[in-house]
């Protein structure tokens, strides 16, 4: 017969045992399993699974493609022109001859829109400039060159084959009053104003902003917008990022 001492002792213990049994038994039903784990890491992967950005979509090489990142360490070469340029159904600067009133046939519409969603608002804009092929960028540049040195052209002028206008895809708008035709008080006026707050949502950026000089290595120009499609666009617009931070290409 067992001693009261050693009978409670051994009570004590099953008490204890049948507790940490509990335990374990709930902890094993509470614990997420190895699959849903694994499914909250990979929502936190990456940026593009995060925001549901996708920053694959299009390449950022190939000097056709619409997220094509041009500058001075991305050139383009001196042989490419896009497939099909066409002159937009706008107000222009100049004839609808000249090499500089056409554009990518990819970007044409988005800028007939956006030029008549904004006479709509009481504005009018007009084509200063449109696609330059690398014989013309040659000759603007050599001019800047002559004209203000190399290392100031440098600041406003792209390098033959380096120029975004060599796409297609760039545009410089100016008021078709020609105040302040390509000069930074563009952005004080209405027009430029409006280009700022509604260009992105017809697909376009202004490419060169304010406080991003050392990313861009180009001075502001608010009259300076590029194509890249309304998703990214936006996502820009958004953000504030240039293209090179936002596709970490600096």
């Amino acid at each position: 017969m067992l001693k009261p001492k050693k009978l409670l002792l051994i009570i004590v213990i099953l008490i204890l045992g049948s507790l940490l049994l509990l335990f374990f038994i709930r902890e094993r039903a509470t614990a997420p399993s190895l699959t849903q784990v694994n499914k909250t890491a990979g929502q936190n992967t990456t940026p593009e699974q995060s925001t549901g950005f996708d920053k694959t979509k299009h390449s950022t090489s190939d000097p056709a493609s619409i997220w094509v990142v041009s500058n001075k360490k991305r050139p383009l070469g001196a042989d490419y022109k896009p497939e099909k340029i066409v002159t937009p159904n706008i107000r222009l600067r100049l004839g609808a001859g000249e090499e500089q009133m056409h554009v990518s046939n990819v970007m044409a519409p988005a800028l007939e829109q956006m030029f008549s969603a904004e006479q709509k608002d009481g504005l009018n804009h007009k084509l200063s400039s449109g696609f330059r092929s690398y014989a013309l960028q040659k000759q603007f540049y050599n001019n800047y060159v002559a004209q203000d040195g190399q290392e100031k052209a440098d600041t406003y002028s792209a390098r033959p084959g380096t120029s975004e206008h060599q796409t297609g895809l760039a545009a410089d708008v100016i008021p078709a009053s020609d105040k302040c035709h390509l000069e930074i008080c563009f952005a004080d006026l209405p027009e430029g104003k409006w280009v700022a707050e509604h260009a992105h949502e017809y697909g376009f950026i202004i490419r060169y902003q304010q406080g991003k000089e050392a990313i861009t290595t180009y001075q502001f120009e608010p009259w300076h917008i590029r194509y890249v499609g309304t998703d990214l666009a936006q996502e820009l617009h958004k953000s504030g990022l240039t293209m090179e931070e936002f596709f970490n290409l600096r």
